[in-house]
Order: C-alpha cells, then sequence, then structure tokens
C-alpha cells in the first residue's frame, strides 16, 4: 500500500503544484497580478496565477523525468516520462487543477462564499478528481491508487494550506 501512495503522490505532483505555487510567485511579484475578473471569479484568480501554474507544472514534469532518468524512484513511476510529450503533459495537470479551481470560484461568488474560504469537499478533491479522469488514459491506474488520491489529497490540501498560512504565504489557515 504505501507503495501506492507514493506512485499517486508522484503522478499528482505537477498538479498540486501548479494549484500551489501561484501563491508563491504573487509574493515575488511576477507579472499579471490583475484578476481575470474580479466580479466572477474574485481578485485571487489572477492572469499570473493562470500562466504560472502550467510553468510550475512543467518544471515538476522535468524535475520528474530527471529523477527517473537517474533510476531514482523509477519503480513510483506510472507514467513513461522518457516518452512523453512535456508541454502536452503540462497542460493537462495544469489544465483541471486551474481550470476546475475558476470554475468553482464562479460558484463561490455566486453563493456568496468569501475568497479563501474552505468549501468542502470540492476545495479538497476537485483538483485530484479531474486530474486523474485526465490522465487514466495515458497512466495504469487501480482502484487503489484512485482510493488513495482521494485519502490523501484532503489530508495535503490540510497541511499545504496550514504550512502556507504559518510561513505567511496566506492570509487563512483553511
Amino acid at each position: 500500500m504505501s507503495t501506492t501512495v507514493i506512485q499517486i503522490l508522484y503522478l499528482l505532483f505537477p498538479s498540486y503544484l501548479a494549484n500551489m505555487l501561484p501563491v508563491v510567485a504573487a509574493k515575488f511579484n511576477f507579472p499579471g497580478g490583475k484578476s481575470i475578473s474580479e466580479k466572477q471569479f474574485g481578485k485571487n484568480k489572477t492572469w499570473r496565477w493562470f500562466y504560472v501554474g502550467y510553468i510550475w507544472a512543467l518544471l515538476a514534469l522535468y524535475l520528474q523525468k530527471y529523477l527517473i532518468s537517474t533510476n531514482f524512484w523509477i519503480e513510483y513511476s506510472l507514467l513513461e516520462y522518457w516518452d512523453i510529450n512535456m508541454y502536452f503533459y503540462a497542460l493537462l495537470f495544469w489544465f483541471w487543477a486551474l481550470w476546475w479551481d475558476l470554475i468553482k470560484s464562479y460558484f463561490k461568488r455566486r453563493i456568496w462564499k468569501a475568497p479563501w474560504t474552505s468549501w468542502f469537499p470540492f476545495d479538497q478533491l476537485d483538483l485530484v478528481i479531474w486530474t486523474l479522469i485526465l490522465i487514466f488514459p495515458f497512466a495504469p491506474l487501480t482502484r487503489w491508487h484512485i482510493i488513495a488520491a482521494l485519502l490523501i489529497s484532503p489530508i495535503w490540501h490540510f497541511l499545504t494550506n496550514v504550512i502556507a498560512y504559518w510561513i505567511g504565504w496566506k492570509k487563512v489557515w483553511r
């Protein structure tokens, strides 16, 4: 079971980074901090958030490809990193990590949920569910991988939010 957990974390790493690290880019004032549409999505969904997510997904894939090329973690790989189009896969991992978050933000504004407030279970599981759907044709996922992803993701979401709050990257811990 521990191999399954590591495999799914390794597989989802680009989506997790695409979703988390635009917050870091904001702290370093990357360009594009203007809201895509504050009225529709809230002020936190910016053009920087959008393009930086793709860059992080791509960088994560290149790191994974490098680690696999050195035979480090090769037994945990569910993708054939040496034989994939990195730009296409970055698009897959980024697409639902951020597009679904954008759609979810639209609906959060419609039901008057404030930015940074948690919307369980959507905030915790949307990224994983949609990433798994998109990557399923390309990765040999078992039911145990899917179960592990659904169990780990809320914990991962909680821990990363607490850490981001603790180090001052987020205004609230949830």
